[in-house]
């Protein structure tokens, strides 16, 4: 017979409807916990969404602003008009050849004389010339037509004619830029409605501006001389990218050839041969440190270095290089460290059962599993000092410069620094679109550069 552990006592005291109550009272304040831990992440998971959309919102705003501004840019006034080459105007004679019995001095003589008169042409009467050939009711406007035209398209007719003298006598189609003012007027970026005190342009011009672009004789055309002409100040039309983004490349092979190799040698030996003691703590830490150093000081230490103790050349892209080798030189360094430390310890443990030497782990089994974080982290390193400003001001290069760097010893100016210089240019509304234009030139390669590293990353990432 069994008999049941509950006793007398027990059994009456037991109350089957307090028991249902405590139990509704449980079920209920374990729903209302319930209730409030969903509400607080539901919140926690908006407030995340509501970053996430703010942000993009802002970025939208950004790239917005920079492609209403920079896309137009791209599109030059211009006029295209056939160019006569009239040897009544280019009356300097045929370019001379040197004589049998002629010195090399008396012909270089000749040669300059001749120089000299093709320097007198009035190279600005056959573009002007051509214009009216174009439209011959331009004729009664003819001391206004020079004005159309930026002053350094003359010039190119001139340089012309020296690399190819046979062209005197031809007839030759050709496209002039417009002069920036006469762009501005063009593409509304001044008001119409200022007097005539406060317009670029004087009002004779302002009209035949008018007359022809109402007849397509001036019109806007995609404008590929901002990717092959330099700076110029003396014709703000023909300004173009080509001297700083030179100057940009030789300081990014600088930093690919100095930075990256350094960077990751100096990370595989702390992470895999350096003994643990408080001397590689201090490396350690002082690498960690100059990461978070403020770039402006690598240029105030690559002026001291490079220029006031080297004697280094001012505004060459080889200090800039170095200056900018020192500032991702940190970067790489940790970046490289953290892809090493994620390579499972089993594969080195692995590797040296067999057989292998602690130098062959690190380079035939370690190195390749970590390549695609290392090079992610160089590439994402070279993209910073590719966007670097500051460091490169403190080293001269932020001097107007006019010309395209051939070596890296030549002076050059690089992407960032040239968009300072233009965003504080006298003639700003020209130059705020040139501006942006470049901005989107700039953001284009950073855009490319991470994004390689994005698909190098995901061609070589090993799952664990």
């Amino acid at each position: 017979m069994s008999t049941s552990n509950t006793s007398p006592m027990d059994q009456k005291d037991f109350d089957p409807q307090e028991a249902a109550n405590m139990r509704t009272e449980r079920k209920d304040r374990i729903s209302k916990t319930l209730a409030k831990r969903h509400r607080k992440e539901k919140t926690f998971r908006l407030a995340g969404l509501s970053a996430v959309v703010v942000g993009l919102f802002f970025v939208a705003l950004l790239f917005g602003s920079i492609l209403s501004k920079g896309l137009p840019a791209f599109w030059q006034a211009s006029i295209t008009v056939p160019v006569y080459f009239d040897p009544a105007v280019i009356n300097a004679g045929p370019q001379p050849t040197q004589k049998t019995n002629e010195s090399p001095a008396q012909y270089q003589t000749r040669y300059v004389e001749w120089q000299t008169q093709m320097g007198m042409v009035d190279w600005d009467a056959l573009i002007v010339n051509g214009m009216i050939a174009k439209d011959p009711s331009l004729e009664a406007q003819r001391d206004y037509l020079n004005s159309i035209y930026t002053s350094s398209e003359a010039y190119r007719l001139r340089d012309m004619v020296f690399a190819d003298p046979a062209l005197i006598g031809q007839k030759k189609e050709m496209t002039f830029l417009a002069d920036a003012n006469v762009d501005v007027w063009m593409s509304g970026k001044i008001d119409r409605s200022l007097p005539d005190d406060q317009q670029q342009l004087d009002p004779e011009t302002r009209k035949l501006v008018d007359n022809l672009q109402a007849k397509n004789i001036l019109e806007r055309k995609f404008n590929t001389n901002i990717f092959t002409n330099p700076d110029s100040r003396s014709s703000p039309a023909t300004s173009g990218l080509a001297g700083a983004f030179m100057g940009s490349l030789f300081m990014m092979l600088i930093v690919i050839l100095i930075s990256i190799p350094i960077g990751v040698a100096s990370a595989i030996y702390l992470e895999e041969f350096a003994p643990k003691n408080i001397w590689t703590d201090i490396i350690e830490v002082n690498i960690n440190n100059l990461a978070a150093v403020p770039s402006i000081v690598f240029g105030l230490l690559g002026a001291a270095i490079f220029i006031g103790w080297m004697h280094l050349p001012l505004s060459a892209p080889v200090v800039g290089g170095l200056v900018l080798s020192l500032l991702t030189l940190p970067t790489v360094i940790i970046t490289t460290r953290a892809s090493l430390k994620a390579v499972p310890p089993s594969i080195r443990q692995a590797a040296l059962g067999l057989g292998a030497s602690k130098v062959q782990t690190v380079f035939h089994h370690v190195l390749p599993l970590a390549l695609p974080g290392i090079m992610t982290g160089a590439i994402i390193g070279v993209a910073h000092a590719l966007g670097e400003t500051a460091p490169l001001l403190l080293i001269g290069m932020s001097a107007f410069v006019a010309s395209i760097p051939a070596t890296p010893l030549d002076q050059a100016t690089a992407l960032p620094v040239q968009i300072y210089l233009w965003q504080g240019n006298e003639l700003r509304n020209f130059f705020e679109g040139r501006t942006a234009a470049a901005i989107i030139v700039l953001l284009a390669l950073l855009i490319g550069l991470n994004s390689l590293a994005i698909w190098l990353r995901k061609k070589f990432e090993v799952r664990w």
